[in-house]
């Protein structure tokens, strides 16, 4: 029997219109993220990270999760150095043996007895990563994608020896790292996977911390980043929001305060602020917890944790001809939606000179523009867009600010905006509205009306 569409009860209709509906934006969604993500992975490929975690990673429930995106990191090009801990396991197996433990400042006094617990369980440890590793089972994301995680006595360690009275005994700092070593198992695109265990040239084993090892492991391998997976979601304000970016010397004060600093970050955030001043490029802090933290940080332009940086990672400058194409993917969705003025790209290469822009790290994110009228001592600010993850940074004033001192350098002595969508916004800054007929009369012959668009005018 045929049942024709009028048969359908019109709910089915509604439902069958809402899923289709549904699968459209997810796929546009899908599309323009694997889009959006295609300058991260050019601009990562060949290049080596650092991703130090501790033993809570390997025993939790997102391990699996986090081989996955390594892999997928491995595969997309990138040179990977696994470096984990095991605190967790070797509490544990102290426990069993009946051992107290012993901190000071945070660094765990090792003795003999203490030392068999973290051979045990730093060997358990890392067999357990190579497994998670090792996977490759039909209809998983590891799916024939073999990863070879090679390893070895790249670390010769030190004693820390006395310290304010403690004897740390086998407890170990790095002493030198053989980076040559290690990039070549990189060059053969391998995995490099360390154990924070480090020998001494007599032949002693120590024990060292995770973080200072992978520190040591970025600075001398020369790497792009330094990760450290942590118990926070990464640096929190005094709002308690979540500091997208901030540089060494920021980091720093952060650590003179203490305030809001989980455990985690007491022990990374020193080892970051030195990375990144003995030329790791960027360090980021990453939530343990958050499922596919290493992909949203990384392929995304917002990212989830904080990246340290010895410089600010936002650039206000003036643009060149290299900023043409970047120029017109920024301001095109508002040239369509009809927020702004539609400009080609042959208008765009011969006003270049007109544009300052905002960087975040490396990509385009804002810009704005400067168009004079000398004689009437008048400047249009015009074409200012920033990017809709970025509109909540204050990027908007520092490109205002930007042009403002432009045109005074110009010796003009007013600037005026044309604007449908952001009358307010400027009219919180400063300006005041006023009619079409009192702009310049260069500016005035140009007025669409059917555009109908709001004049607003700032004495510098």
């Amino acid at each position: 029997m045929n049942i024709g569409s009028k048969d359908i009860p019109p709910s089915a209709e509604a439902a069958d219109a809402q899923a289709s509906r549904h699968h459209f934006e997810s796929t546009a969604r899908f599309v323009a993220w694997v889009r959006a993500a295609a300058p991260y992975i050019h601009a990562f490929r060949g290049k080596t990270f650092v991703v130090g975690f501790g033993g809570e990673i390997v025993s939790g429930k997102l391990a699996q999760s986090f081989a996955y995106d390594c892999n997928l990191l491995m595969a997309l090009g990138i040179r990977l150095v696994l470096v984990h801990g095991a605190r967790p396991q070797i509490d544990a197996e102290a426990e069993r043996r009946g051992l107290e433990q012993r901190f000071c400042n945070g660094l765990r006094v090792t003795d003999s007895a203490t030392m068999e617990c973290v051979k045990m369980a730093m060997a358990v440890t890392r067999f357990d990563v190579e497994a998670l590793l090792s996977q490759g089972l039909p209809n998983t994301p590891m799916a024939g994608g073999y990863m070879r995680v090679t390893g070895g006595n790249f670390i010769t360690a030190r004693p820390v020896g006395v310290v304010d009275g403690v004897d740390y005994q086998y407890t170990g700092a790095v002493r030198k790292i053989i980076a040559e070593e290690i990039n070549a198992d990189l060059d053969q695109q391998n995995v490099v996977l360390i154990t924070p265990l480090g020998m001494s040239p007599a032949g002693e084993i120590f024990n060292m911390c995770m973080e200072e090892v992978a520190e040591a492991v970025a600075v001398a391998v020369k790497a792009e980043k330094l990760i450290y997976l942590c118990d926070a979601p990464g640096l929190l304000d005094e709002d308690g929001a979540l500091m997208g970016s901030v540089t060494a010397d920021e980091a720093e004060r952060c650590i003179e305060s203490g305030e809001g600093l989980s455990e985690d970050l007491h022990l990374y955030l020193p080892c970051v602020i030195r990375a990144v001043r003995n030329g790791v490029s960027r360090c980021h802090l990453l939530d343990h917890d958050k499922d596919g933290a290493l992909l949203l940080e990384f392929f995304t332009q917002a990212g989830v944790g904080t990246v340290v940086s010895r410089a600010p990672l936002f650039c206000l400058r003036e643009a060149t001809i290299d900023d043409v194409g970047p120029l017109v993917a920024l301001i095109s969705p508002l040239e369509s939606d009809g927020t702004l003025v539609r400009r080609g790209r042959e208008l765009l290469e011969s006003e270049t000179d007109r544009f300052s822009v905002v960087e975040y790290d490396g990509m385009l994110v804002g810009c704005a523009a400067l168009y004079k009228f000398s004689g009437d001592k008048a400047a249009e600010l015009a074409c200012m867009a920033v990017t809709p993850e970025y509109r909540r940074m204050g990027l908007g004033e520092q490109l205002l600010h930007r042009i403002e001192q432009r045109a005074r350098r110009e010796g003009l002595e007013w600037l005026f905006v044309l604007t449908t969508r952001t009358a307010h916004w400027f009219r919180e800054r400063g300006f005041a509205e006023i009619e079409p007929e009192a702009l310049p009369a260069q500016k005035r012959e140009l007025y669409n009306f059917q555009r109908r668009s709001k004049v607003f005018v700032k004495s510098l």
